[in-house]
């Protein structure tokens, strides 16, 4: 699948989607196909987060905000798990565009050449290993993007696995990329809005708890990932953070790794909402998504309750303690 894959990355005249709000991983993935495979745009149909925005600016990385992408010989959509995460920006994807993704299948990329691996923590590593594949050489920037990619998508390596280590120790070592330039290229300060949405979040929390795992959900305006984050920080297992905007509502989750290794998967948790609500939701043990039309208080209740079941499931009683 792999080599299939990387004869058809060899289409000229292509563009490469990212999902909504697209992070590191997906901007570091498209960055890297769009010089490692014959010139590619690389289009972000609901723009992209602080994060992969400033590291884009720092490798001087052209991203699209609009696009006709009928206009191209071939579609890639990549780190995307369905395609309601590219929507309304790119609202058609043409059969047969290549799709590259690391989350759990969630069977909405019917009629697509649809690569997968789920194993994987990062989209990034597949990207190298197409890369590779090909025989093209893996330019330095964009070794930096993709090891930025699995930086961020690995929590900084809180959720890595012995096979994204070896990926990411590889990359390193081949780009001459030293840790300081990944780190770098990732960080920044957190600007006084970005702190100012996170206190919020924390004085909003609600939270519960069965024995001593504990689930949090919080309602802010933005930056709900890094209040999740915070919400961790202080003593939740499990975080949910929502925003609203009009209809449409949007929620960012995490779990610490401990949570994870004693059964919490976040993706499955938010997979089985979105499956009940016909909203778009998925992801990974430790960090998912969940987004729709709906209201977020509703759906953070909902995903307080099934994180309880889990809670249950794992302590192996039906029981709630009581605080």
């Amino acid at each position: 699948m792999i080599k299939e894959t990387a004869e058809l990355l060899k289409t000229e005249n292509k563009v490469i989607l990212v999902h909504g709000n697209g992070d590191m991983d997906a901007v570091g993935s498209a960055f890297a196909l769009s010089v490692c495979f014959p010139k590619g745009d690389i289009f972000a149909p609901g723009g992209v987060d602080r994060v992969a925005g400033m590291a884009a600016e720092k490798l001087g990385i052209p991203i699209l905000e609009e696009c006709d992408i009928g206009g191209y010989d071939l579609v890639v959509v990549v780190d995307t798990s369905s395609p309601e995460q590219l929507k309304p920006g790119a609202a058609e994807i043409p059969l047969g565009s290549v799709v590259i993704d690391h989350h759990k299948p969630t069977g909405k990329w019917e009629g697509m050449h649809f690569l997968c691996d789920e194993t994987k923590v990062s989209c990034c590593e597949i990207i190298k290993e197409l890369a590779e594949c090909s025989g093209s050489g893996i330019p330095r920037e964009a070794a930096l993007a993709l090891l930025g990619g699995m930086l961020t998508d690995s929590g900084h390596f809180q959720y890595a696995n012995p096979g994204m280590m070896r990926s990411f120790a590889d990359l390193l070592q081949k780009s001459g990329i030293h840790m300081d330039e990944v780190f770098n290229l990732t960080r920044s300060q957190m600007t006084v809005s970005e702190r100012i949405a996170v206190m919020k979040a924390v004085g909003r929390v609600k939270f519960d708890r069965v024995g001593d795992m504990i689930v949090s959900i919080s309602y802010g305006g933005s930056f709900e990932s890094s209040s999740c984050r915070a919400l961790m920080m202080i003593g939740a297992d499990v975080a949910f953070v929502g925003s609203q905007r009009d209809e449409e509502f949007r929620i960012s989750a995490r779990a610490t790794q401990e949570a994870v290794r004693r059964g919490i998967h976040l993706g499955n948790i938010l997979g089985g909402i979105s499956g009940e609500t016909d909203t778009d939701g998925g992801g990974h043990g430790g960090a998912a998504g969940l987004s729709g039309i709906g209201d977020v208080e509703a759906m953070l209740h909902m995903c307080m309750m099934k994180t309880m079941e889990v809670f249950r499931e794992i302590r192996g009683d039906r029981q709630d303690d009581i605080i």
